[in-house]
């Protein structure tokens, strides 16, 4: 890293060209990405079974071995029904005979190397100097896990999903859309380039995918040489994107007061519920993209910009419509109290992502390219300081997990052990029943039961009720396993009790906090949980 530092330019202000031949610039943008690509896994942790990306392996293991979760099945794969991400996954171990573990680590190091290459092709075209290129990039790199205000999102997640392919495809769907602008010979490699990327992330997430589509619409309209194209072109998209909210809202169906008790549980849905400083990182990005956007030109610059907007400033101006669209309609139709919340389903300020993307790389070329320059150790210290934060953050996200849960190495977290457990010495058709909202217990970090236990689980508060607050069907289930695992670990709570509501559901077994009280039949206890046959 540290050779890679020192070969960057000193810093351009004229952008000078480059003096290295193709093969070497090419070599070094690889070597580049490849090893940012290992300093953000390094920084950012991994960790395969938590969170979102529990859900998604979770279906993944049912199309691996269709025996699995023969209890609420609809959990586990209406995470696969939109999206062709696991089938993918599944297909690469069955063709690979690879298990699955070692394919999950390689396709998280794929998709991050994927955008962290696309990132770099889209500096390419906005910044002309390696400073600022590599400097865009190695923000990216620092940054990847950087929450986009109270959307419940990052950049990149530390663990493979959908999200994590359409992440990359829709960074070379903007570099398509600027391609299909420049010159002559790139137009129809652009257009290429475009199509075959909005197709992929229609393939892996069909939502992201339409904003990505939005995104690139909006760049062509602003960077279109005719002025009244820039103006009427951004205006007419963002008016389209208010009025099919609106129609949306209008003809949505009617929803179930059990439905509204879910639908209002999501509230980084609704940003008028947000904390203080999560709405400060929705204005603070588009002020800060407006500095960029209409900053005074020198005069060389105007000669060289007169027809066409430069591409930088066709980003910054974009990012701000997608922004600014995404608050109009969220604020105007994502309300807890609106009679339908269709357009809350959406998640419109999830568009953030791609405003973010824009900052991040704007602030990064700047910051290669005015402060760090070519000198090896501010750059060193730099990503020492910006990475330490993230690494700080990541460790206080999962502070009893192993940074890496790399496959081979055994669990430091006392759930997933106990959940190995629950795989290795209990039947495939149990049903289990843990709290409702086990997965945010003090030391679970998140970790997702049905993913590594490989069983089926009565329907959880958190991750399940994101799956049921996107498909209304699933409504009844929900709202029927929450009642059967209120307070399971409470000390109030008996086995008598416990009983009564788990078995008409047909559960089995039950993981309780190591500290309830029970004479149940249980076989596995450690420090943190107890595992429990019913009688």
């Amino acid at each position: 890293m540290a050779t890679l530092l020192a070969s960057i330019e000193p810093q351009a202000v004229s952008y000078p060209a480059e003096r290295d031949t193709p093969s070497r610039k090419r070599a070094f943008s690889l070597s580049l990405v490849s090893a940012l690509t290992l300093f953000a896994v390094a920084v950012h942790g991994y960790h395969p079974f938590a969170e979102d990306g529990g859900l998604y392996m979770a279906g993944v293991k049912r199309l691996l071995d269709p025996t699995l979760y023969p209890h609420a099945t609809a959990f586990v794969l209406e995470p696969t029904r939109h999206s062709l991400f696991a089938p993918t996954v599944a297909g690469v171990v069955r063709l690979s005979h690879l298990s699955l573990p070692i394919v999950l680590l390689a396709l998280h190091l794929v998709s991050i190397w994927a955008t962290l290459f696309a990132a770099w092709m889209l500096a390419s075209l906005c910044w002309t100097s390696r400073t600022a290129r590599s400097g865009a990039v190695v923000l990216l790199a620092c940054w990847l896990a950087l929450p986009a205000a109270g959307t419940a999102l990052m950049m990149m997640d530390p663990y493979a999903t959908a999200r994590s392919f359409s992440t990359p495809a829709m960074v070379l769907a903007l570099v398509g859309a600027l391609d299909m602008l420049g010159a002559a010979g790139t137009r129809q490699r652009g257009l290429l380039l475009w199509t075959v990327s909005v197709a992929l992330a229609v393939a892996m997430h069909p939502l992201m995918a339409a904003y990505a589509l939005s995104a690139t619409l909006l760049l062509l309209s602003a960077r279109w040489p005719k002025r009244t194209v820039n103006r009427w072109g951004t205006s007419t998209l963002a008016a389209s994107a208010m009025a099919l909210a609106a129609c949306l809202q209008a003809h949505a169906k009617p929803e179930t007061a059990d439905y509204i008790r879910i639908a209002i549980t999501r509230s980084y849905w609704f940003p008028a519920e947000w904390r203080w400083y999560e709405l400060l990182g929705l204005a603070a990005p588009l002020a800060i993209l407006f500095l960029f956007a209409w900053k005074k030109l020198g005069k060389t610059a105007k000669a060289e910009y007169t027809q066409v907007l430069d591409p930088h400033r066709a980003l910054a101006r974009m990012a701000i419509a997608v922004g600014a669209t995404s608050c109009l309609v969220a604020f105007l139709f994502a309300r807890a109290a609106a009679d339908t919340h269709l357009v809350a389903r959406l998640q419109p300020l999830r568009a953030f992502q791609i405003v973010y993307l824009v900052l991040i790389l704007s602030l990064g070329a700047r910051l290669g390219e005015r402060v760090l320059q070519r000198n090896p150790w501010r750059w060193a210290a730099t990503m020492f300081l910006l990475g330490g934060i993230m690494l700080g953050a990541g460790r206080t996200a999962f502070p009893n997990s192993n940074h890496l849960e790399l496959p081979g190495i055994a669990p430091r977290n006392l759930w997933a052990r106990a959940f190995l457990w629950v795989r290795d010495n209990t039947p495939k058709d149990a049903l289990f029943a843990l709290d409702a909202d086990y997965i945010n217990a003090p030391g679970e970090d998140a970790q997702c039961f049905r993913a590594i236990a490989q069983r089926s689980a009565l329907a959880d508060y958190s991750k399940d009720g994101g799956e049921a607050s996107i498909a209304p069907e699933l409504t009844a289930e929900w709202i029927a396993s929450q009642a059967a695992q209120q307070h399971l670990s409470a000390p109030s709570t008996t086995d008598a009790e416990r009983l009564f509501v788990l078995r008409p559901l047909g559960v089995s077994w039950i993981v309780l906090d190591a500290g309830a009280s029970t004479r149940l039949d249980c076989p596995y206890r450690n420090a943190a949980v107890t595992v429990c046959r019913l009688r």
